[in-house]
């Protein structure tokens, strides 16, 4: 983690000193390679947690990931608003340098719980999804969940900074604030999930993420009503992402425990797949349909999501905890030692018979 956060503080000071387009473009994609490390971070706290713990644990870790998204957005506004877009990428990668030397100073060393060789652990990741349909309706329900999330923030910005507001960055950046209020409830979502009420915190999130686009979607009048709507909107949708996020790591991490972070990784990729999707498309749709037609897709994607979930609801998937593939490979092992040894025993006497 220390190592990918030294990476990444490289990578933005390049981004800082771009040149160029291209240089930019690829300074920002090392970025996003290295800031993995915020997901490298739940399975280890998830492994070192009490069974009884383990949600309140994701739950904080997951806060503090998109309490630190909502704050950037208020310092880089900020920082755009007073200085340059490059003071930006300055800064953050100030931060990371501070991270990277205190993770490296407090963090406990974790000893690898496999020894797999690492092109037969990612083609591991291929495996469960194949084989793992909870795994499968929860990534589809990660990547619903973001993809609302990223539709909310795109156009925000948009509507923010049009004529309805008029609002320049520092104000705009001043709304991830009210984001943090939503992240902030995430640790009740875990804690829920410690009592064995994933389940519910699930179909409540999927509940109030549709329900927020009705409110989110009364921000394109403006004014005073507009404004409340808006910022409630906010709060609501985050504390839904932040909830459903919570109780997909939870439940898989109860059902794969000898693979957290692979199923982290099939996770995080279905959840930044769907908010690629969504931010391309919110802003090629943007100025078509405006808020009120991206709220309308929020709102379109929320329900995939309860169609999804009525699904699992319906047909539950297995979520009891897998045995450890190694037990498993022992086990067909000393069963197939043990049938070779019958059959040589059998050959022998009958060749004695003989």
């Amino acid at each position: 983690m220390s190592g990918l956060l030294a990476l990444s503080a490289v990578a933005l000071l390049g981004a800082a000193a771009a040149p160029s387009l291209g240089v930019l473009y690829a300074s920002v994609a090392l970025v996003g390679v290295t800031s993995a490390v915020a997901q490298i971070v739940a399975p280890m706290a998830a492994s070192l947690a009490a069974d009884h713990e383990r949600g309140a644990v994701v739950g904080t870790v997951m806060s503090g990931l998109l309490i630190g998204i909502m704050l950037a957005r208020t310092v880089a506004g900020m920082l755009a608003q007073f200085g340059d877009w490059r003071l930006v990428f300055v800064f953050a990668a100030l931060v990371m340098v501070v991270l990277a030397i205190t993770l490296r100073l407090v963090l406990p060393l974790v000893p690898p719980a496999a020894k797999t060789p690492y092109p037969r652990l990612l083609h591991s990741v291929v495996t469960l999804v194949r084989t793992e349909s909870l795994l499968r309706r929860r990534m589809a329900l990660a990547a619903v969940g973001m993809g609302g999330f990223t539709v909310l923030w795109t156009a925000s910005s948009f509507l923010l900074a049009g004529p309805t507001y008029g609002y320049g960055p520092a104000v705009i950046g001043l709304f991830g604030l009210v984001g943090v209020v939503g992240a902030a409830a995430a640790s009740v979502a875990g804690r829920l999930a410690d009592r064995g009420r994933a389940r519910q915190v699930t179909t409540g999130g999927l509940i109030v993420l549709t329900g927020s686009w009705g409110v989110l979607f009364l921000a394109g009048q403006g004014g005073p009503l507009g404004l409340s709507a808006l910022m409630t909107g906010i709060v609501a949708l985050n504390l839904a992402q932040q909830a459903l996020l919570i109780s997909h790591q939870s439940v898989l991490y109860r059902r794969v425990p000898h693979a957290r972070s692979r199923v982290t990784t099939a996770l995080m990729v279905s959840a930044f797949a769907g908010s690629t999707v969504t931010s391309a498309l919110t802003a090629a749709l943007y100025p078509r349909v405006g808020w009120a037609g991206v709220s309308v897709l929020g709102a379109v994607i929320a329900l995939i999501g309860l169609a999804i979930w009525s699904l699992e609801l319906l047909r539950p998937s297995p979520a009891e905890p897998l045995a450890e593939p190694s037990a498993d490979e022992n086990a067909h092992t000393a069963r197939s030692s043990t049938t070779g040894a019958d059959r040589t025993q059998a050959h022998t006497k009958e060749t004695a018979h003989a």
